[in-house]
């Protein structure tokens, strides 16, 4: 393993300079010096297994790490048993595209509470999650990280303490940390570097070091209310946090070589090139 970083989607950069597939994002990004890409498909599995294997080659080629993203609308804790059905072919489908893409992760947000309290959201979406995981063996696709996402609303399954439960359920789950997310949640708790080593420390205590050494990581600046999240902003946009140079410095401390996927409002790559220059500087003077 090593440490790597890359956006979500493609920058609106990509499209000003006449790029028109993502088939050429792997080049794109390996000039710019980033070597992680999440594929999104979170309006829909639409990719065709065509276009996800020139991809997948392209990736290949120019050594990029890739993940997809999967659809906004899983819900594995809805209380209505068609949704969640509908939830497990999402992921499976995901999982199928990651397949033909040779991505190695699928990230998923877990869902909503409903109407419900937040224990029996849990162990609805855990029974949903199991079912997910029989059906991923039974298809062969066991051997991609199924990674459930820390989530910033409030209202939202996905606390940093249900995810990490839900990576119990087989070691093969891999948690998505959205330090952006947990931020906001947390009403801006991320400030320090031992906050961040607060995080990461409780995520070794709950799943261990190995799947923390390597973990999915989701980073961009949130603006917040009461309610948790509310948008995503880039890095120009100062007046939000969190920064990444606390979580540069817990990583190096605490000897990660996690993926870094930039989630910034349009600059997602300009902003993952310089989570790598800010992490390879402190790394030179540490």
């Amino acid at each position: 393993m090593e440490i790597r970083f890359g956006p979500s989607g493609n920058s609106l950069s990509f499209y000003d300079q006449g790029h028109k597939s993502s088939v050429e994002a792997p080049s794109w990004l390996a000039e710019m010096g980033l070597n992680a890409y999440e594929y999104s498909c979170t309006k829909g599995v639409k990719i065709k297994e065509n276009t996800a294997a020139k991809i997948g080659e392209e990736a290949d080629k120019y050594d990029i790490a890739l993940s997809i993203h999967a659809p906004y609308y899983i819900n594995l804790a809805s209380t209505d048993p068609k949704k969640r059905v509908n939830s497990v072919n999402y992921i499976l489908q995901s999982l199928g595209a990651a397949r033909w893409m040779g991505a190695k992760r699928v990230v998923f947000h877990p869902g909503s509470c409903s109407r419900m309290n937040r224990k029996s959201a849990l162990e609805l979406a855990l029974e949903t999650l199991r079912r997910v995981i029989n059906e991923v063996d039974d298809r062969g696709l066991g051997d991609i990280a199924l990674c459930p996402e820390t989530l910033g609303k409030k209202n939202q399954l996905g606390s940093l303490g249900e995810v990490l439960e839900m990576c119990r359920v087989d070691e093969r789950l891999m948690p998505t940390i959205d330090f952006g997310h947990i931020h906001a949640y947390t009403g801006g708790g991320l400030k320090t570097s031992d906050d961040y080593k607060e995080v990461l420390d409780t995520i070794e205590g709950a799943l261990g070091m190995e799947r923390t050494r390597s973990l999915h990581i989701h980073f961009s600046r949130v603006e917040f209310t009461k309610g948790g999240e509310k948008k995503h902003w880039t890095f120009a946009d100062t007046q939000y946090g969190p920064e990444f140079k606390p979580l540069a410095r817990a990583i190096i401390e605490k000897g990660l070589e996690p993926v870094i996927i930039c989630e910034s409002r349009g600059t997602m790559a300009k902003d993952a090139k310089e989570m790598k220059e800010i992490y390879e500087s402190m790394l030179n003077r540490h």
